[in-house]
């Protein structure tokens, strides 16, 4: 999907100290996150000095096959796809053919944003620094879950019915939808789809063969991994996230060995192979690399971090002293990282097949730490420990609502259900409807497919929905409206959990009922 919200990690000191991480401590440490957060297959790829000292798949595949992860396995790489949309456009800079600082609607005419001022100043630039006043994952659902309806100039125009949740420029909220409108913006520029101008402009070059745009598009999908999600305490293989509509935010397929090519010419400042032949100009790399948006950080051992913000398509900070590019990325059942030290000339990957970032931390900062010269602890002891504290507490908020639900059923409590079917109208995400087969009521949306299911009554007012799809890890309030006359009007949503993922961005939707 787009870059996930992780479970917060609490950073500490204490246990164990590497000199410099060696490959047996790699694998030892890798097999123990495999385990402990019940993840199928992990690859990670450690670059240093513009050379890679590791490169290695652990685990399997799939849990239904069971085929081993390689260094050329392919994964998913979710928004870390958006480095990819941000060098495609300091490419075109490069060619004079836009600025980083050009208006939109010089190139999307029909773009529009909530007001005229934020529509008339809204800059490429803005289009990757995630602060639009949009707030987190607005308007996701258009691309979230997989098996929507909507084209990139249905975002275009639906995005002036988004609602600013802070000023212009602002406050940082992360979003997809906006690299979505980059990726257009190439495609008018260039004349080619952002999916050929990524292939051939940047993978291509750096001789990543294996790699492409989306799932799609690639050539030989033999050696793949599939996403899981755990599932009521057992990991299950699901239907994997095809949607092209989302590939310029998260699309490219890529594997630890295609990767490390990216992050050596990142690390040498746009210039990659034998002749250093330049893929964007060092002038465009440090602009990528600037902070353009501040995000709120503290001070806190080991990594004593200053600064922390956002960049064209990286995020950006301080590790002991030492700048510190990165980025996450997450789809249904795939999770991602990419971390570069530049000064240290040392980048690590980690690509997993299961949602937990909680893992891919516990690998990253392990590595780093022995580069940094940290003191480290035993991060996945201690994320784990922190996840299942978290789960556990949003376990309780989901549990005491279906008990409720129960409840209600067993007590036989009389709910006038008729007053809420019908047919219901958001600007932006188009309609749904409630209705009622055989005395059970159902909520389907007619533009996103999947987004179907059971309503249950909960309290006056408060109906929840259970999702067919149980790996959405999704379920929501209905929250009904009346006017007046008693008369149900309208319709909001929130999530029942605070762990669902941002882009089911319920609390956005303002549904205006429209039929019986």
């Amino acid at each position: 999907m787009k870059n996930k919200i992780f479970v917060a990690i609490t950073l500490f000191t204490v246990s164990f100290t590497f000199a410099q991480i060696t490959a047996p401590e790699v694998d030892k440490l890798v097999n123990r996150t495999l385990t402990a957060f019940n993840v199928p297959g992990i690859a990670v790829a450690i670059i240093k000095d513009g050379k890679v000292v590791l490169a290695e798949g652990y685990g399997v595949k799939s849990i239904d096959t069971k085929e081993k992860v390689d260094a050329n396995t392919l994964f998913g790489i979710a928004s870390n796809s958006k480095a990819f949309t941000s060098a495609a456009l300091a490419m075109l800079v490069d060619e004079g053919k836009i600025n980083w600082d050009d208006k939109v609607v010089k190139y999307l005419p029909n773009f529009k944003m909530y007001n005229d001022y934020v529509t008339q100043e809204f800059t490429i630039r803005d289009l990757l620094t995630h602060r639009s006043g949009l707030g987190l994952g607005a308007g996701d659902l258009m691309i979230w879950p997989d098996g929507s309806d909507f084209t990139a100039q249905d975002i275009i125009v639906n995005l002036q019915y988004l609602k600013p949740v802070s000023a212009f420029r602002t406050k940082y909220d992360y979003d997809n939808l906006l690299y979505i409108v980059a990726g257009e913006v190439i495609h008018v520029v260039s004349g080619q789809s952002w999916g050929d101008f990524i292939e051939q402009r940047i993978m291509q070059p750096l001789q990543m063969n294996n790699s492409a745009a989306s799932f799609v598009r690639l050539k030989d999908s033999s050696n793949i991994i599939a996403p899981h999600v755990p599932i009521d305490g057992k990991l299950k293989v699901i239907k994997r996230y095809q949607n092209q509509l989302f590939d310029a935010a998260a699309g490219i397929y890529s594997s630890v060995n295609d990767l490390s090519k990216w992050a050596i010419m990142q690390m040498n400042n746009g210039k990659y192979g034998t002749d250093n032949k330049q893929l964007f100009s060092e002038k465009q790399h440090n602009e990528m690399w600037q902070l353009q948006t501040i995000i709120p950080t503290k001070t806190r051992a080991p990594y004593n971090t200053h600064f922390n913000g956002y960049g064209l398509g990286w995020f950006l900070s301080d590790v002991k002293g030492y700048k510190q590019v990165t980025h996450t990325g997450g789809l249904e059942g795939i999770v991602t990282q990419t971390t570069y030290i530049p000064e240290l000339q040392l980048g690590i990957i980690v690509l997993t097949n299961q949602q937990s970032g909680a893992a891919f931390n516990a690998i990253t900062n392990t590595i780093k730490d022995s580069y940094l010269g940290i003191t480290s602890g035993d991060y996945v002891t201690t994320y784990s420990n922190q996840m299942k504290a978290h789960a556990a507490s949003a376990d309780k908020v989901t549990e005491d609502v279906w008990a409720t639900v129960a409840k209600n059923k067993k007590e036989k409590i009389k709910v006038d259900y008729k007053a809420i079917l019908g047919t219901y109208r958001d600007n932006w995400f188009g309609e749904v409807v409630i209705s009622e087969k055989k005395g059970r009521v159902f909520f389907a949306s007619k533009r996103s497919s999947q987004l179907k299911g059971e309503v249950f009554f909960y309290k006056k007012g408060n109906y929840v929905v259970k999702w067919d799809n149980a790996y959405f890890h999704a379920d929501a309030h209905l929250l009904f409206e009346t006017n007046d006359a008693e008369i149900v009007s309208g319709l909001k949503m929130n999530a029942i959990s605070e762990l669902t993922d941002f882009s089911y961005d319920f609390q956005d939707l303002d549904f205006k009922k429209v039929a019986l």
